[in-house]
């Protein structure tokens, strides 16, 4: 299956910025569509911001404007630029693959797969 492995997340101030990256690696499997969402403890998974099947990057209206996606197609890696960070904006940040190929011989369309998670850390 899809492996995805997250890196950037960290400890910043309030106003400030951070990169986070994502490198989707699966061997003879296509990576169709890419982005990020994030889970504060106890709550749902929310969209961040991600490349749809058709291409088209979508952002949730709290990151619109704030943390422009990025995606290298030819590298199958997404970035999430995120800019003027509020305590709010603090939980873990997981990357998000839709994938299809065969494994184990056995066909997988548009099947979703998740990394492990880099915590983002806004201090006021």
């Amino acid at each position: 299956q899809v492996q995805l492995v997250e890196s950037g997340g960290g400890l910043v101030q309030a106003g400030g910025s951070l990169r986070l990256s994502c490198v989707g690696s699966g061997s003879g499997l296509s990576i169709k569509a890419m982005g990020w969402a994030r889970q504060a403890p106890g709550k749902r998974r929310d969209l961040v911001a991600a490349y749809d099947l058709g291409g088209i990057a979508n952002n949730a209206p709290f990151a619109k404007g704030r943390f422009p996606v990025l995606r290298d197609t030819t590298k199958n890696m997404v970035f999430l630029e995120m800019n003027s960070l509020k305590p709010e904006d603090t939980p873990v940040y997981y990357c998000n693959a839709i994938w299809s190929g065969v494994v184990n011989g056995t066909y997988y369309s548009d099947f979703d797969a998740w990394g492990q998670g880099t915590q983002v850390t806004v201090s006021s």
